[in-house]
């Protein structure tokens, strides 16, 4: 999921023609998944998930990400390397919030709505699955674009997660399910917001230094 898209690097020159129709592509991507991570939200506290509200949580990463890749297009490495630190603070705040959500729900938690969680689940997969159609064709391109399409792709996963969650929850009547997808999912933004953090953090670091040594040459 969001874990897979830390990657920032500046596009090569082969790629450059085609840049008019990436970019494009990215700003439909940050677009359909900033409003899924809306619909999430809202229809994760409507039916009590857990597992939605966790999903709206990667939504919201890589709305995020498809941002810093679209800065990244012109922008130098310390403005990427700070974008990618807000993205990291966020996927961690919200992965602690679903995390001590999951904890909460343990003892006071109700059966959350099986029927809203499969719906909602369906509709992320076929926005995903429809996103990473549209950049397949950029999968070959650099570190960026290979990380942006393998976003999407690996987000499907996480949706079919949320998909079998809400099966368990009809099939048992508990809560269960819920609770142990959103975890995992919620573990996988805390660990993915960390390895972004150190990487922006390194990038920061060698952008200093950069500007050090050629200062040092003038």
């Amino acid at each position: 999921m969001s874990a897979h898209c830390c990657e920032h690097d500046t596009p090569k020159p082969e790629t450059v023609l085609n840049l008019p129709r990436y970019r494009k592509i990215l700003w439909i991507a940050l677009l359909v998944n900033a409003g899924m991570f809306l619909v999430e939200i809202g229809a994760g506290l409507q039916a009590g998930s857990l597992a939605l509200l966790a999903d709206a949580v990667d939504f919201a990463g890589d709305a995020l990400n498809y941002g810093v890749s679209l800065a990244v297009l012109a922008s130098a490495l310390a403005w990427r390397a700070r974008a990618a630190m807000l993205k990291a603070a966020s996927m961690m705040g919200f992965g602690l919030y679903v995390l001590g959500a999951a904890l909460w729900s343990l003892w006071h938690g109700e059966v959350p709505q099986a029927f809203t969680m499969g719906v909602v689940a369906v509709l992320a997969l076929l926005v995903n699955l429809g996103v990473a159609w549209m950049l397949y064709a950029f999968r070959e391109g650099d570190a960026n674009m290979r990380s942006v399409w393998l976003c999407s792709r690996n987000d499907a996963i996480g949706n079919v997660a949320v998909l079998l969650a809400a099966l368990g929850v009809f099939g048992t009547g508990s809560a269960w399910p819920d609770l142990v997808v959103a975890s995992l999912m919620a573990a996988l933004a805390l660990h993915g917001g960390w390895s972004v953090l150190r990487q922006a953090r390194a990038e920061i670091g060698q952008a200093r230094s950069a500007e050090a040594h050629h200062g040092h040459v003038h």
